[in-house]
């Protein structure tokens, strides 16, 4: 039962993708095409990237049917676009120039192609191996006599129906068809799938391009890294002179004045060791501050789920933490994570305007993934000089990712992925 269950299903999405590609993918190809050919005459120029984006999207959709429904995975091959686009006219010229430029693009296009074509030839199988015994039953059950005796001739296969016997045959070739459906239905969706992945996914020179350009982002992320650890090595060095080291220093010459004045002037005397006291216990503040900066003690001794919770404790909104984690990242992730979600939550309380605060933190398929969310009113964007740039580049360190997504109005969501494993 559960192999005629696959089957039926199989089938239904089979027909789902049959009424559903050939009016999707003609539609898509044919404007797609024309508003290409059109950039000449200046309209293309607009018309292009939303034609282009929805082929991307048809596609995308493709894939998620795929993953879902036949665990085939196809990855997405697109370029992404720089974050500093430009808006208006130039803005259409150069994401036009960028889509037209992608392999991906023509690829998609090509797969359009194939998927109105041999696509839909392939899928078609699916439920019509299911669905075309039931007319060999149906003739079967006397309906080839009306039809033969208003002098037609039905077929069925390769069988012409002219009796009783015909039809019966005809039935028992609808059975083997329907045999051979129950278990080459779902095999044959995943051949369609199968199918569609040789056009999207990306080849191998694509994928070679996509290394080299990971390795140039890490290359440049790497150098931020030195420059950052240089730059915070040189503002621990500045706090240290200009705090602690001062006030220590003070307390020592307050220590040489009471050693020397305990005699002749105990009352003054006293009051150099409160002042040297008061020195102690604010130096001693600046050194626990300074040591939290560099990496907090409850990160060290608790694990980043609970330094998560420390941090929203802390904040003056109403948060809420979810974290499901079963072991701990390597300790440099592991620091890296929890600055970065302290960098997205000071953001959140100076710039958001919200009131509400969540945070989930999961590790799954070898990625630590983090997302924060407010509710304030929206527009925050990855740019130069921003604190959002900085989480980039620290996440950029360990291969990891950054995604905003901030209407204006709000919700604002901070998503950051890093690959890793948990101990």
């Amino acid at each position: 039962m559960t192999r005629v269950r696959e089957a039926v299903i199989a089938g239904a999405r089979g027909l789902f993708l049959s009424v559903i590609m050939l009016a999707g993918s003609i539609t898509l190809f044919v404007l797609s095409v024309l508003s290409i050919a059109f950039i000449t005459l200046g309209i293309g120029v607009f018309t292009t990237p939303l034609l282009l984006t929805a082929v991307r999207k048809w596609a995308d959709l493709r894939r998620a049917q795929g993953a879902a429904w036949s665990d085939v995975h196809i990855p997405r091959p697109y370029r992404p676009f720089p974050a500093d686009l430009r808006g208006g006219i130039t803005g259409q010229v150069e994401r036009t120039t960028l889509m037209l430029k992608d392999p991906a693009t023509w690829r998609d296009l090509q797969w359009l192609l194939v998927d109105m074509t041999a696509g839909y030839v392939t899928v078609i199988f699916a439920p019509a191996l299911l669905l075309y015994p039931l007319y060999g039953y149906v003739l079967a059950l006397g309906v080839w006599r009306p039809i033969y005796s208003a002098g037609g001739g039905e077929w069925y296969g390769f069988i012409h129906v002219t009796s009783q016997t015909d039809a019966n045959l005809a039935a028992l070739l609808g059975t083997a068809l329907g045999v051979v459906g129950v278990f080459a239905s779902p095999s044959i969706l995943r051949g369609h799938f199968l199918l569609a992945r040789t056009m999207l996914a990306p080849t191998s020179s694509m994928r070679e391009r996509e290394l080299a350009q990971r390795v140039d982002r890490l290359t440049e992320t790497r150098h931020d890294a030195v420059d950052s650890s240089a730059a915070e090595l040189r503002r621990i060095e500045r706090d240290l002179h200009d705090g602690a080291q001062a006030r220590l220093v003070a307390m020592g010459m307050d220590l040489g004045t009471i050693e020397a004045m305990i005699e002749k002037d105990p009352a003054k005397a006293k009051q150099l060791i409160s002042k040297a006291r008061q020195n102690s216990g604010e130096a001693l503040t600046e050194l626990r501050d300074l040591v939290r900066g560099i990496h907090p003690p409850v990160l060290a001794e608790r694990g980043f789920g609970d330094a998560v919770k420390a941090l929203a404790l802390r904040l003056p909104v109403q948060t809420e933490v979810d974290v499901e984690l079963y072991g701990r990242p390597d300790a440099p992730v592991e620091s890296a994570a929890y600055f970065a979600v302290s960098e997205a939550l000071t953001n959140t309380i100076k710039h958001a305007g919200a009131d509400r605060v969540w945070v989930d933190v999961h590790h799954a398929g070898g990625m630590l993934r983090i997302a924060v969310t407010d509710n304030g009113k929206g527009g925050a964007s990855i740019g130069a000089g921003s604190g959002l740039s900085g989480i980039e580049r620290r996440l950029g360190t360990f291969d990891g990712v950054l995604a905003v997504s901030s209407p204006a109005g709000g919700p604002t969501m901070v998503t950051m992925e890093i690959p890793c494993e948990l101990s």
